[in-house]
């Protein structure tokens, strides 16, 4: 057995002696059906798993629906519950997975044909050395392209534009790590922007749908964008604060990517098409999953994308959230969620209720994957009994507090590569990243509600 790590043979332990416990004792100290222990075996499986990462989060989806079909299905029936094996298999094909897989497709399109370098490098040239004026510029460059591709891939393709710039800066100017920390944040931020900016969204809007709150994905961008404004400039003027540029004066490196083609100019004819559809396509009843099938047919069959393209997509994001949204499934045809909702302050004002719910988000997120904290939490105040606006200011709020927790390296993704580089430490990342989620959050509780319930008079 020489060839399993301690990894492998704590996550095995733990599934055989949950599964053992659960058959044998149930959840001890509470009064839950066969059904509903099951389920809550499944989501304490999930939750630690998706934690620790001792095996690949994306395996942990396909445990959850093994567990649901093999082990839960059985207690269903025997507890009355018609539920058809479909309940568990959709969402691993939903209309927000397929929106998602169309974001990647544009993602690998931008990437193959350098339009993401040529933005960012447009962007540092506007610049000309101001040290100000570059870092809003990196900011902007990072935000706006992890609205619409991988926060992951901006932050590496980022750093390495921009580190030929931090190493032309002396060690002991503090500005050089404005430069580093303002990549990750600003990738992290992005994604708030669009519904296919982060995984969040799509577990967001998934179960906003299900309670018959449809956004499109102009009404998202509606409702996010001025969040996230606010947020980059906030992240803008905290780094030119913290980290002073004094009198430095900057010297942008230039990289060559190649000439403009005919291909190049049909990927950004197809990227600004696609973007547009997913606009305006709502008003012409077509979904956004939909529309994301032209641009991977298009890319797919011009040869713009070819099938090693296609294996390279990032396939295990997607199965972490379609694990997530089979979760919340579990949790709802149970009654789990009820249950578990009922442990917060329910008797509480709303507004309270709203600012507890985004401070243990924006906690679970900091410490594990944000996917996974939207997956797990998401599905369980969707069992709460209130109005429609009162739940989409909810829902929201969760979202976005799952995309602003990113005071550790472990927080995301982008704060790891970042922190990979070794030009900033963890006190950087905490002080910063802590700054951002603390005020954050104090805004969104600030103005959200009133945000969000003056706009759905318009939109």
């Amino acid at each position: 057995m020489n060839w399993l790590s301690n990894k492998q043979v704590l996550a095995t332990s733990l599934l055989v002696l949950m599964i053992l416990m659960v058959q044998t004792l149930g959840i001890p100290g509470t009064d839950l059906t066969v059904s509903q222990s099951i389920t809550a075996a499944i989501l304490i499986i999930a939750a630690i798993l998706w934690v620790t990462e001792w095996v690949s989060l994306f395996v942990v989806s396909f445990l959850i629906l093994a567990l649901e079909l093999v082990w839960l299905m059985p207690a269903l029936e025997a507890d009355g519950i018609t539920v058809v094996t479909a309940s568990f298999f959709s969402p691993f094909f939903s209309n927000l997975i397929l929106l998602f897989l169309g974001g990647f497709v544009l993602s690998s399109l931008m990437q193959k044909y350098g339009l993401d370098i040529r933005f960012a490098q447009w962007i540092l040239r506007q610049t000309k050395g101001n040290p100000s004026q570059t870092l809003l510029g990196i900011i902007l460059a990072c935000s706006f392209l992890s609205m619409w591709i991988s926060n992951t891939a901006t932050t590496a393709m980022m750093l390495t534009m921009v580190f030929p710039l931090v190493r032309r800066i002396a060690d002991n100017q503090p500005f050089r790590k404005a430069l580093v920390l303002a990549i990750p944040f600003a990738c992290n931020l992005g994604g708030i922007g669009t519904p296919i900016g982060t995984p969040p969204n799509a577990i967001a809007l998934t179960y906003l749908a299900q309670k018959g709150i449809t956004l499109s994905f102009t009404q998202w961008i509606l409702l996010t964008m001025p969040f996230l404004i606010i947020f980059l400039l906030m992240l803008w003027q905290g780094l030119l604060r913290l980290y002073p540029a004094g009198d430095l004066k900057l010297d942008i490196p230039e990289r060559v990517v190649g000439d403009f083609t005919g291909k190049h100019w049909f990927a950004l004819a197809v990227f600004i098409a696609t973007a547009i559809g997913w606009l305006v396509g709502g008003n012409f009843g077509y979904a956004t999953g939909t529309i994301a099938l032209f641009p991977i047919i298009i890319v797919f069959w011009f040869g713009l994308l070819d099938t090693n393209d296609f294996r390279g997509l990032p396939w295990d994001v997607l199965y972490m959230v379609s694990g997530g949204l089979a979760l919340g499934v579990a949790l709802n045809v149970t009654g789990l969620g009820s249950v578990l909702v009922n442990l917060l302050p329910l008797g509480a004002s709303p507004w309270t209720l709203m600012a507890v719910a985004g401070l243990v988000a924006v906690v679970m997120s900091t410490v594990m994957s944000n996917t996974a904290t939207a997956g797990l939490f998401i599905p369980l105040v969707m069992n709460l009994d209130f109005e429609q606006d009162y739940m989409l200011a909810l829902v929201l709020t969760l979202a976005l507090m799952c995309s602003m927790a990113m005071a550790l390296p472990v927080s995301t993704p982008p704060n790891a590569i970042a922190f990979s580089s070794r030009a900033i430490n963890t006190k950087d990342m905490v002080i910063t990243g802590g700054l951002i989620s603390i005020v954050g959050f104090a805004i969104v509780m600030a103005i959200g509600p009133l945000y969000w319930a003056w706009m759905l008079t318009w939109i």
